[in-house]
């Protein structure tokens, strides 16, 4: 049986509750539960169980400093000139960039090949297939100031997504102290 995984930093509850609050004013755009919130350091797709083992062992062995991740600015996803997604968006500080590397290189030890997105710390808000993309630009501009914020970061997730009707579900399939090296 196949599992659809990806590595991420969860926030807080302080963090989704602000975040889902900024939710709205853009019709057409499908708004993520809070409980979804999260940051994405590596989308690993679908694999094997025995391979998410194997990512799960090497990421318990992964060493990396507990941070504080601050929320600043929101923009948007396009693929050319149509909005795919509406985000907010993380600073990306030094620590947030060692996480980063640090679940790469778990996911390589575990026979994954190299990520195959350009990073972009980020939280996505809405998925925007049905926005119109002037009024996907307003909002996304709105947002940008209203966005600030931070939160303690102390652990890596491996999160496991399961896709429904009214969009996936994401499960904290097991959680990673970060622990300076």
């Amino acid at each position: 049986m196949a599992h659809r995984l990806f590595v991420g930093l969860d926030l807080p509850r302080a963090a989704r509750d602000a975040l889902a609050a900024l939710q709205g004013g853009l019709e057409g755009a499908r708004w993520l539960p809070p409980e979804n919130f999260h940051i994405t350091l590596r989308f690993i797709g679908e694999v094997e169980r025995r391979q998410a083992n194997d990512i799960a062992d090497e990421l318990a062995a992964a060493r990396a400093a507990p941070f504080e991740a601050r929320l600043a600015g929101a923009g948007l996803f396009r693929t050319g000139r149509r909005a795919r997604a509406l985000w907010a968006g993380v600073a990306p500080a030094p620590e947030l960039l060692d996480a980063k590397r640090q679940a790469d290189a778990a996911c390589a030890r575990a026979g994954l090949g190299p990520p195959e997105r350009r990073f972009t710390p980020h939280v996505t808000l809405a998925r925007l297939s049905r926005a119109a993309p002037d009024a996907a630009e307003r909002r996304a501009a709105e947002l940008a100031g209203a966005v600030a914020g931070a939160f303690p970061v102390e652990e890596i997730v491996l999160f496991e997504s399961h896709p429904g009707a009214e969009g996936a579900r994401y499960e904290r399939a097991a959680r990673f102290p970060l622990i300076p090296a």
